[in-house]
């Protein structure tokens, strides 16, 4: 299992950021959540899910508009569920508690951990963390048509329709695909997930 804690940086001073947050990730992923996201301690936000692909996509994403710490929680969830994400416990969320800690102590506010006490060896966590972080400082440099380029690729559109949409030429999509680092981050992201999915204790060979 995933859980996923993020806090909002410096929210006694900033406009409050987790009730668009919460409503975004409930619209674009909540069929593959295991409850509704969830806000709790007034300037947290709280998701769960049995999905390697979904925990990252989400993590990434809360820590795009760099106004979130973000910890990845990665184990056990106690069964039976809850009816809410902010009663739900277990290692996983002990562990997304601790990563958050720790990711505020970090450069690019993101940090991994698998729950404490698993037989299994910790090295893919640590992997993971370490590659994640590659790819934050990366995303941390993508100017803002480098994100509106990402957005359509993202979509689903090909390079060439999302220049159309753009109205730029195929050569300066292109060239600003390359400046963002878009076809990287595409390439990384299914062995980065793969890892992620490994660092799971929960996560069985077949």
């Amino acid at each position: 299992m995933y859980a996923i804690i993020a806090d909002q940086i410096n929210s006694r001073s900033t406009a409050d950021r987790v009730g668009a947050e919460r409503k975004r990730i409930e619209a674009e992923y909540g069929d593959r959540l295991l409850l509704p996201p969830d806000r709790s301690a007034g300037d947290e936000l709280q998701a769960l899910t049995d999905d390697a692909a979904t925990a990252l996509e989400i993590a990434l994403e809360l820590t795009r508009s760099q106004q979130f710490h973000v910890g990845l929680g990665l184990g056990r969830i106690r069964t039976p569920l809850p009816q809410s994400t902010r009663e739900a416990t277990g290692p996983a969320f002990f562990a997304a508690r601790d990563a958050v800690a720790r990711a505020k102590g970090t450069a690019v506010r993101l940090a991994v951990q698998r729950q404490a006490g698993a037989d299994e060896p910790s090295e893919p966590a640590r992997d993971a963390e370490a590659l994640l972080t590659l790819l934050l400082i990366l995303r941390d440099r993508r100017s803002a048509a480098g994100w509106e380029l990402y957005d359509l690729l993202r979509q689903g559109l090909t390079q060439a329709e999302a220049a159309k949409r753009l109205g730029i030429t195929a050569a300066a999509a292109s060239a600003r695909a390359r400046a963002a680092q878009i076809r990287a981050e595409f390439a990384a992201t299914p062995a980065l997930t793969r890892l992620v999915a490994q660092a799971d204790p929960e996560t069985k060979e077949p």
